[in-house]
């Protein structure tokens, strides 16, 4: 296996010895592992300068870097390594790639990430991340905005030969590389070899031009979460050869925050539909590195989220989410409620009702649906029916108060806590009760003769009555 996909897989070096245990814990063991892959994305980073970076002690099977401990690892190599910082950042990658598009047992020929594998070799300063949090990756560009004090320019090979580092200024250059989730096993390994190509590229021209520099490369999101999820769903034995199915992926949520997180929002689906027309908003909306929330607001009392998406339906158009917090001297307590949805676009304002999303203000709400449409609970009530705009958020959970760190508080649930099934269970469990307690009363109802026939004796005289 080439440097690169052996540093990666660094941190599973103990998995053969598994083998040797017994089924059940093997069973656990690779249930657990299938469950952590779900919110984790591998972090590549060299730099060319030297002892930027210890060796990860918590680097071990099964640990998730965590946000803060990544800013651990990040300090040293921005406070006193280069400047210039490098941030390759791919749609979907996972821990598993390396694995299946890297050269192995030495067949370096195959590998989709020659350029990668040889700037780790080269590199006198490099480390490998297995498995870090989304949060903290969704929040990276940020956190290095800060630490260098420079904003992130979105660069090209063509934009990249054209500027002029400076080894004393700060910068932060961000480049995009794509992801294509293809069926066929050609195609991602022919986007892994392309964007490693961009990657030899880069590193060429800053190398041509003798300026230092720090790099790291990651995703927004894992790519093998359904197929592992499905993998460990359908046993250890052998299975059919059937199309995989999707499974849901977990995306960091949307958080506003001015000196503290102050809302957080979050949806396993989001999407809107304007005029028969149906676009798919989740992976603008969370996970997204820039994601606009331009006009939101926060205090005690009141709040809005504002979401902002410039090309929406060929126009810019802004969802807003407004909340109130009121206290009621009966309950004791302060509850939340959405006063409305407001949907801005072309100068005209949709709105919609949204009171039922209501819950004391210390919890978060959550409801599986929160639509506009009929079938799914029809939570969201237009003002002017028909309207032209319907919205639906799956799986929604949104907390507007009371937010402490980057985690929701307890959910009220939109369901109630007698559902139907609950219903059914009772009435059919009460009416089993009448009829055993019923039965069990004829029974103990029934008399027996208290005198019997004696044939030494008399005989027992019956009056017979007409």
């Amino acid at each position: 296996m080439m440097a690169a996909a052996a540093r990666v897989r660094a941190g599973s070096r103990r998995v053969p010895a598994l083998w040797r245990m017994r089924w059940l814990p093997l069973l656990l063991s690779v249930t657990a592992a299938a469950v952590a892959a779900e919110q984790q994305v591998p972090l590549v980073l060299w730099s060319s300068d030297r002892d930027l970076w210890a060796l990860a002690a918590d680097a071990h099977e099964g640990h998730i870097t965590s946000d803060m401990q990544l800013s651990t690892y990040l300090d040293p190599a921005l406070e006193l390594g280069p400047r210039n910082v490098l941030l390759f950042l791919q749609d979907k990658l996972s821990i598993e790639d390396f694995t299946a598009y890297g050269g192995v047992f030495g067949n370096k020929q195959d590998s989709a990430f020659s350029n990668l594998e040889n700037a780790l070799a080269l590199a006198p300063s490099s480390l490998v991340l297995p498995a870090v949090d989304w949060y903290a990756v969704s929040t990276l560009t940020t956190y290095l905005q800060e630490k260098l004090g420079a904003s992130p320019l979105h660069v090209d090979l063509a934009t990249l030969r054209e500027l002029k580092l400076n080894a004393s200024l700060p910068a932060l250059l961000l480049i995009r590389l794509p992801y294509t989730a293809s069926a066929g096993v050609m195609a991602p390994r022919e986007v892994f070899t392309g964007n490693d190509e961009v990657i030899g590229q880069v590193l060429s021209t800053l190398k041509s031009e003798d300026v230092p520099y720090t790099a790291a490369l990651t995703a927004v999101r894992p790519s093998r979460v359904a197929r592992d999820a499905a993998m460990v769903s359908g046993g250890l034995g052998r299975q059919l050869l059937e199309k995989a199915t999707e499974a849901d992926v977990t995306h960091p949520p949307v958080s506003y925050n001015d000196t503290a997180p102050r809302i957080l929002l979050w949806a396993q689906n989001f999407s809107v539909t304007y005029n028969g027309q149906t676009e798919d908003l989740t992976s603008l909306t969370f996970g997204a590195q820039e994601l606009n929330l331009t006009g939101s607001f926060w205090n005690s009392s009141a709040a809005g989220l504002a979401l902002t998406y410039e090309q929406l339906f060929g126009t810019m158009v802004t969802f807003k989410f407004i909340f109130a917090s009121h206290f009621y001297p009966v309950s004791a307590w302060h509850w939340f409620t959405m006063e409305r949805l407001e949907i801005h676009s072309n100068g005209s304002v949709a709105y919609f009702n949204a009171s039922q999303v209501t819950g004391p203000s210390i919890y978060s709400f959550h409801c599986q649906y929160v639509s506009s449409l009929t079938k799914n609970g029809n939570l969201l009530v237009p003002h002017t029916q028909p309207s032209a705009w319907d919205v639906t958020l799956r799986d929604f959970q949104i907390q507007a108060f009371n937010v402490t760190g980057e985690q929701f508080s307890y959910a009220s649930d939109c369901a109630s806590f007698f559902s139907p099934g609950i219903w059914m269970g009772l009435l059919t469990s009460l009416l089993m009760l009448f009829i055993f307690t019923y039965g069990l009363h004829m029974i103990l109802s029934l008399k027996t003769m208290d005198r019997f026939d004696d044939h030494k004796g008399p005989a027992i005289s019956l009056t017979q009555i007409v």
